[in-house]
């Protein structure tokens, strides 16, 4: 799991909240950060913010969704969600938006939906490369 924020108290409170219904996590300050550590740390979802330095959550979402590595990981926009984010999200192939301020057991739910569809998203994926190459 990888939190991106560039407001640390708000990277916390996810780490916190997502920590003790047992997920593992790792947060970035901000896209650019998160495009450093996405390969290392090969995470099953990722939060991103979208107002942040150096590279925006949408535009991480789109470089994000453009490398054959991580084209597959579940994407939650967690952010003010407008109109403009959400219809932006959704351009680049953002999975889900959770609206600030947000219930931490939202949060739960929505990221542990992400984690259950990105496992089974995966192994679908895999058998199908397997059966392209197989022939069968």
């Amino acid at each position: 799991m990888l939190v991106v924020d560039d407001n640390k108290v708000i990277r916390q409170l996810i780490r916190v909240n997502l920590e003790l219904e047992g997920f593992e996590v790792v947060t970035a300050a901000d896209g650019a950060e998160c495009l450093d550590v996405v390969h290392q740390v090969r995470p099953d979802v990722i939060t991103l913010d979208v107002v942040m330095p150096r590279l925006d959550g949408l535009r991480t979402a789109a470089r994000l969704r453009s490398d054959i590595h991580t084209r597959g990981v579940p994407i939650a926009i967690v952010s003010a969600c407008t109109h403009h984010e959400v219809e932006a999200g959704l351009d680049v192939g953002v999975d889900s938006f959770l609206a600030k301020p947000f219930e931490p057991t939202e949060l739960v739910r929505v990221v542990r939906q992400l984690a259950e569809r990105g496992a089974d998203g995966g192994r679908g994926a895999e058998e199908a490369e397997r059966a392209g190459r197989t022939g069968g």
